[in-house]
């Protein structure tokens, strides 16, 4: 019998979600610094820019300075679990601390009164549930840098470029009779992801790597461990398997 702890498992009441990160890198400025201040990031799924915002939770607020983020360096803004669906656009809201390191000085960035409320792009994408998603956003310093004529002031009017690329697979499926309740681990190698069938048996196992999987399900007392091999997930896909029936001792 293959014997796992359930102290890695966790109830499966998490179905209909993904898990959304937000990155930022950069592309090369003819500056010695520039600092972002961003506060909070926010989603709307919706074409309504006045509603339906969305702030991520796991959010990392501070000054980015742009210029360390460039040649494939890029940091985590924020991340969330999401009910999927369709993401229409990401706004940034920035805070106060905005700043440009020109020739030694540093100068005021200013952003114009159309953007206050914060910068928003377009996405335009769909969650799958059980999916892992980064939204890397390209935030193109030497073209976000607007010199106001001879003033000496600098307006901040960002250039971003956003790519979404999926960073997971899953294995979803259910399990009959619903009374068994089963821990289900996916195994790979040294790796285990583990969850719980929930109260109508379904289960699904995220953020799993690309690969084959060996699917162990261990029924409470009563009911015989059931091994299903070969399980293939790909990138971006949740693997469907059919309904599992667990028999009795």
């Amino acid at each position: 019998m293959f014997v796992l702890g359930l102290g890695a498992c966790t109830k499966d009441d998490s179905l209909g979600t993904a898990k959304l990160q937000v990155r930022l890198t950069d592309a090369p400025g003819d500056y010695e610094a520039v600092n972002v201040d961003i506060q909070r990031v926010e989603v709307n799924a919706g074409t309504d820019e006045s509603s339906g915002w969305t702030s991520l939770k796991g959010i990392r607020p501070g000054v980015y300075d742009l210029l360390k983020l460039t040649n494939g360096l890029d940091t985590l803004l924020a991340s969330d679990e999401l009910p999927a669906g369709k993401i229409a656009q990401i706004r940034l809201v920035l805070g106060e601390k905005n700043t440009l390191q020109v020739k030694g000085q540093t100068v005021a960035l200013k952003t114009p009164s159309a953007q206050q409320s914060g910068l928003k792009l377009n996405v335009n994408t769909t969650l799958t549930e059980g999916i892992t998603y980064t939204i890397l956003l390209d935030f193109d310093a030497s073209r976000s840098i607007v010199k106001a004529g001879n003033s000496g002031n600098y307006n901040l009017k960002p250039v971003i470029r956003s790519v979404v690329e999926a960073q997971s697979g899953a294995i979803k499926g259910s399990v009959s009779p619903v009374i068994a309740s089963p821990a289900v681990y996916a195994i790979a190698g040294t790796d285990t992801v583990g969850t719980y069938a929930n109260a109508t048996g379904g289960f699904l196992l995220k953020g799993l790597k690309p690969g084959t999987y060996r699917v162990v399900l261990q029924p409470k007392e009563g009911y015989q461990e059931k091994i299903i091999e070969s399980v293939t997930v790909t990138l971006g896909s949740v693997s469907m398997l059919e309904t599992i029936q667990l028999s009795a001792k």
